[in-house]
């Protein structure tokens, strides 16, 4: 069966009914997440960085990943999506979710964490049975030989990039159902199958938005946002190897938090800051500061991505020779975003 073609009506009535209860049980799950973290005193305290002003209990993305192997083996199952590739996207995502959990409850140093980042983001890379080319101006660049190390140093700067802008209330999950559901789009343009998955992972984000949107009654913590991040690459990978939907394509969707995270982590270092200190320098947080709404950020990310970012990919989908063209065009205005806000300049850190 194609992309093309549509589902009979018992797979896809099945298909509704196991959305419905994944988000339920996401939303359960990450209550019971914040009881334990009230219970073991798992919170965020409010400081002088923070976007917040009241201690909040992390790690309510656990619902997220607690989940993640289920709705894969639910597309080898049904769908009979590639299990190898399913095993390798769920092994990673987990593996980091560790981390992230030990990280929540003892905090690790940025050396061990980045390290560990690395080896599992290289596992994952090495595991999958395929690596994408990147089409430029005619050329096709392969990213599987003396462009493997470009290519790690990008999953791992997603994976830490992710981490830095969960840093308000709802933005990091907006922002990961925004790409899912607009690369789900894309693949279903191209005819690939792959999009059911990309919309059934949908499901627990919105169980734990309920709780995370403002005034977030949990924050998704490090065993979530960082995994996320890797999860996101592995798949714009994994998906630009097997479908049309190249790495343009999601290069642009990611737009929105790349820009914002490279622009202060590059200006935090030409100005001699510590980067990896904790700050709240980023575009994001001074938007939220100015508005005095975490809510009117997430809207304004959802604007920009679906309104600004989707057609450009959507260029990029149908004229990928052009992508880097398309993906400059599109980051243009978040780069003069980032400078009139003046993000991670000293005096907002």
């Amino acid at each position: 069966m194609t992309a093309s073609e549509p589902l009979p009506l018992n797979t896809f009535s099945f298909s509704l009914a196991i959305f419905v209860l994944t988000l339920g049980a996401a939303s359960g799950l990450t209550a019971a997440v914040r009881r334990y973290a009230l219970r073991r005193n798992v919170l965020d305290l409010p400081n002088a960085r923070s976007s917040h002003s009241v201690p909040t209990p992390r790690g309510g993305g656990l619902s997220f990943i607690l989940l993640l192997p289920l709705l894969l083996g639910w597309q080898v199952w049904q769908f009979e999506a590639p299990a190898g590739v399913m095993l390798v996207l769920g092994g990673c995502t987990l593996a980091l979710a560790l981390v992230g959990w030990l990280d929540d409850h003892q905090p690790l140093s940025a050396r061990l964490r980045f390290g560990l980042q690395a080896l599992i983001a290289l596992c994952g890379l090495l595991a999958l049975p395929a690596l994408p080319s990147l089409p430029l101006f005619g050329v096709e660049l392969s990213l599987a030989g003396g462009l493997l190390p470009v290519l790690l140093v990008a999953l791992v700067w997603i994976t830490n990039l992710y981490n830095f802008m969960d840093g308000i209330d709802g933005l990091a999950t907006l922002e990961a159902l925004s790409v899912l559901l607009a690369g789900s789009l894309l693949l279903g343009l191209a005819g690939a199958d792959e999009y059911r998955l990309l919309i059934l992972l949908c499901a627990p984000l919105l169980g734990f938005l309920y709780w995370n949107l403002p005034q977030a009654r949990i924050f998704m913590g490090d065993v979530c946002s960082a995994p996320l991040g890797l999860l996101l690459a592995l798949l714009a990978v994994w998906l630009a190897a097997e479908t049309s939907v190249n790495l343009w394509c999601w290069l642009i969707l990611l737009s929105a938090f790349v820009v914002d995270a490279s622009w202060t982590l590059l200006v935090r270092l030409l100005t001699g800051q510590r980067w990896a200190e904790p700050h709240r320098s980023h575009t994001y947080q001074i938007l939220a500061r100015r508005w005095s709404s975490h809510g009117r950020v997430g809207v304004a990310l959802l604007v920009v991505n679906v309104g600004w970012l989707l057609p450009w990919a959507l260029l990029a989908l149908y004229l990928p020779g052009w992508g880097l063209l398309f993906w400059l065009l599109a980051c243009s205005p978040l780069v003069y975003l980032c400078y009139w806000a003046r993000a991670g300049c000293i005096e907002l850190s």
